[in-house]
Order: C-alpha cells, then structure tokens, then sequence
C-alpha cells in the first residue's frame, strides 16, 4: 500500500519499481555495493559510491509515495557521515579507515538491526507492510514474522563482523577467502533465503489454520533446498584458488550437491491429495 499514488502506478516499470522498494534486498544494496568496491585506496570511492546508490533509492521511494523505511535512513546517515569523515581525516587516521572500513560497516548493520528491534520496528517491518494491507499490521503473526526475520538479518551481520576482525587481527590477511568472503557471504545468503520463505510458510500456515485445505505450507526442506547448492559453490571457489588442501573443495562440492538432492522439493503435475487427517 503507497502513501500516494502516481500515474505511474499501474504500468508495468511503475509496479516492477514498487517491487523493488518492497524488498529489504533494495535497502541493503549500498552496503553491498560498498563491500564490493572497498578495498586498499578505494575508500573514498567506495564511500561515494555506496551513498549515491543509497540517496537513489531513498529518492526513488519518495517519487514513489513509499514509506520511509529506517534502513534506507540508515544507509544516508552512515555513508554521509563516512563520506564527509575520510574527507578530513589524517593520514594515520585514513589508514586504520583503509583497514577496518569493512567491519565497521558490518558492525553499523549489527546496531541497525539490533537497534530497530530494540525500538519495536524490526527494519524488514516497513518493507513487509509495503505487500500487506493494513488489517495485518497489527497481527501477532505478521508482526513475529517480522522479528524474526530481522533477528536472522541480524546474526549473519554478526557473524560476518566477526569473520572480518579475525582475518584482519588474528590472521592480519584482509584477503584471506575464508575470512574475508566465504564466511561472510554465506550468512547473508542464508538470511536472504529466509526471507523469502518464512513468510510464504506462515502465510500457508494461517490459511491452513482458518480452513483453506487448498494451502500448501513450504516445508523446511525447500528453505534448505535454495541454500545448499551455495556449499557446492563455495567447494568450487575453494579448488579453482587452491585455498587448503584439495579434498575440502571436492568435500564441499559432494556435500552440496548431495543436501541439494536430499532436500529438492519434488515437483508433480498431479493435484495435491489431501490427508485424511
């Protein structure tokens, strides 16, 4: 549900745009952005960058009468302040930047999260009630929902910190794959995922529960199942940058595929058949 409502509104960029907005993915894009750029004398352009990308969306939310989100605030206020703050910072200074940036970042997602949680308005709560009409805002289990989901946001943001400060101070290797990638991506994919599932399921769930016997809940195993081919991947990475010893590339590989087809929904064309329970 918009604010306003655009000419725009009805043709097909109008709605895709909206669907855009709609997603906490959107919100999280400059610090993506950011994490791919950032690196040794990219500072500054990192910096930059992420927050152009971060003022383009909370523009394009505005046009489109979307309501404020904290996140996209959020995503401003930070890489403004850092923008402006490697700008006139001293050498020594700009150095440490250079060198903790990352987990800065990654640690400003932890208050984000942790904050808006804190404050009874879990960051995945405006985007959800972008898709929700508005007699569902106060229900319990929209609202649970949304916790958790926030709450799993929140975890991988911490695992990914504390993956970067023991590559860059225990390992003193920002470029370790292990600390530096691998350890954390794969949370946030695992959140995404969630993200995606959780509220199908629940959704199933409660028209299960008032007598829809047409609703089908997705089980756990679909959410394990668009998860697990990232191990394989990730086993792939890990042989094609002989990073450790070969057989845990190939391990992860046959790890992968192998919960992939463990946990690979089956698809029928039969209409579903109903329990007799």
């Amino acid at each position: 549900m918009r604010t306003t409502a655009t000419p725009a509104s009805a043709s097909p960029l109008g709605r895709f745009v909206d669907g855009l907005l709609a997603n906490p993915l959107v919100g999280l894009a400059p610090w993506i952005v950011y994490s791919l750029v950032e690196g040794e004398n990219r500072l500054e352009e990192s910096a930059a960058i992420a927050l152009g990308l971060a003022l383009v969306i909370l523009m394009a939310g505005w046009l489109r009468g979307s309501r404020p989100k904290l996140l996209e605030y959020s995503d401003v206020i930070f890489f403004a302040g850092l923008a402006i703050f490697v700008a006139v910072a001293s050498d020594s200074t700009h150095g440490w930047l250079e060198r903790w940036s990352g987990e800065v970042a990654n640690l400003a997602l932890v208050v984000i999260a942790l904050g808006s949680i804190a404050l009874r308005q879990p960051f995945t709560l405006a985007y959800a009630k972008e898709q929700a009409p508005r007699e569902m805002w106060t229900n319990p289990a929209f609202l649970r929902t949304n916790y958790l989901i926030t709450w799993a946001w929140a975890i991988a943001f911490l695992i990914e910190a504390a993956s970067g400060f023991y590559g860059d101070l225990v390992l003193d290797d920002s470029n370790n794959i292990w600390t530096g990638w691998i350890i954390q991506t794969f949370p946030l994919i695992v959140a995404a995922q969630f993200t995606l599932w959780y509220p199908e399921r629940v959704k199933a769930l409660g028209a299960i529960a008032h007598g829809d016997d047409a609703a089908v809940a997705p089980p756990i195993g679909d959410f394990v199942a668009q998860v697990t081919p990232w191990i394989s991947i990730i086993g792939v990475i890990v042989l094609s940058m002989g990073e450790g010893p070969w057989w845990i590339g190939a391990g992860l590989i046959a790890i992968g595929i192998a919960l992939t087809k463990q946990f690979k929904p089956e698809r029928s064309d039969a209409p579903p058949q109903l329990s007799p329970s």
